[in-house]
């Protein structure tokens, strides 16, 4: 790659990462706030959950860098079009709503997200999933694996590390129309694996599904059909190829 290509990537990058900023908040003070704002620590059964800044973040990898799980065309138009677009909109909810997130994470307001809006639902959830999603990948690799101690946890609370991937598999792809599967850990501290419609996540009040997320994967169909079309078992299965274990274990050591 020239290096003239590298420095507008870098650029495209820093300018899709401001997406999320909210109308009337100057540039440099949402990431301020947003940082801030994890200083709050969150109550309850997610006391120990991934705190996310309000603003969407840059990216850890060039687009292509997931191929050939994720092509790269798949990747731009998620992270520069679908996420920035609920990071805005999370912005202009929180403004309207009048969100002080100098003292609220965003964690703790997805805890009671059942006191505010449905955009602030829907974008609140949007923006938290997809910032902890990519988050969870990596470049493909030689070693790809979940470690001894994260191993251990798997196989005491499923049996076999193939039947956590069996049942985190079908999780993804029986879960009816859009949404996430996820792997977390519950109040009882066992790890289980389930799902959620739309952009819902594990931490919202009003979700079936309750505990800390430790690992997440978007099915929505724009997460994966350029690429593989209806075939959602086949996005699947070549996104296990680039999980990062080691994130995932960070979170379960955390939480």
């Amino acid at each position: 790659m020239s290096n003239e290509n590298k420095q507008n990537r870098r650029q495209f990058l820093k300018t899709t990462g401001q997406a999320g900023i909210a109308a009337g908040l100057s540039l440099t003070a949402l990431p301020a706030l947003a940082a801030h704002a994890t200083e709050h620590h969150s109550e309850g059964f997610a006391a120990g959950a991934e705190e996310i800044p309000y603003n969407q973040q840059p990216l850890l990898y060039a687009y292509a860098g997931l191929e050939p799980a994720i092509d790269a065309m798949t990747m731009e138009i998620h992270y520069s079009k679908h996420a920035a677009t609920y990071a805005k909109n999370l912005a202009d909810a929180v403004a309207a709503e009048k969100v002080d997130i100098t003292k609220v994470s965003l964690v703790s307001l997805l805890q009671s997200i059942s006191k505010y809006s449905v955009k602030m639902r829907n974008n609140g959830g949007g923006h938290y999933n997809h910032e902890f999603f990519w988050k969870s990948m990596r470049a493909p690799g030689d070693s790809n694996n979940p470690s001894p101690q994260l191993s251990a946890a798997l196989v005491k609370d499923f049996g076999s590390i193939d039947t956590f991937k069996s049942q985190f598999t079908d999780a993804g792809k029986n879960r009816f129309g859009s949404g996430w599967a996820w792997l977390l850990k519950n109040k009882e501290g066992k790890l289980v694996v389930g799902s959620t419609p739309n952009q819902d996540n594990p931490l919202m009040d009003i979700s079936d599904l309750k505990g800390i997320p430790l690992l997440g994967l978007d099915v929505w169909e724009h997460a994966y059909y350029l690429k593989y079309q209806n075939k959602r078992p086949d996005y699947i299965n070549a996104w296990w190829k680039i999980v990062d274990w080691d994130v995932v274990e960070k979170r379960m050591m955390n939480s």
